[in-house]
């Protein structure tokens, strides 16, 4: 799986019904009937989330007569995980130069003061 999917991944997650259905999905298996009890839309509609969920990698369904169980992938949060966690080092860096020149600054602004 390569960052081509992480696109695709964002964009599903982006729709509150879908982001629910997979924070449900962390607790364990389900069938479609079971992820569509809480909302107020068609058996139908779930599906159409679920294609995009499946499209996007995140979840599957195995093949065969209904209900299937609807699974997340976990793979695919492997590398949504390496993706944010190399820009949250990016980030780190850049506010640790930042903490050094404010505090480069705060010692020659010590050291005028004298």
């Amino acid at each position: 799986m390569t960052t081509d999917v992480l696109p695709r991944v964002f964009a599903a997650l982006a729709d509150p019904t879908r982001l629910d259905m997979v924070a449900r999905l962390s607790e364990g298996d389900a069938t479609a009937s079971q992820l569509a009890e809480p909302y107020r839309m068609t058996l139908q509609a779930v599906y159409k989330h679920l294609r995009v969920l499946e499209e996007a990698g995140l979840v599957s369904r195995p093949p065969g007569p209904q209900p299937r169980p609807v699974r997340l992938e976990v793979e695919v949060f492997d590398l949504m995980n390496a993706w944010i966690e190399r820009y949250r080092v990016r980030a780190e860096q850049r506010y640790r130069r930042l903490d050094a020149v404010l505090a480069e600054m705060e010692e020659s602004g010590d050291a005028q003061d004298e």
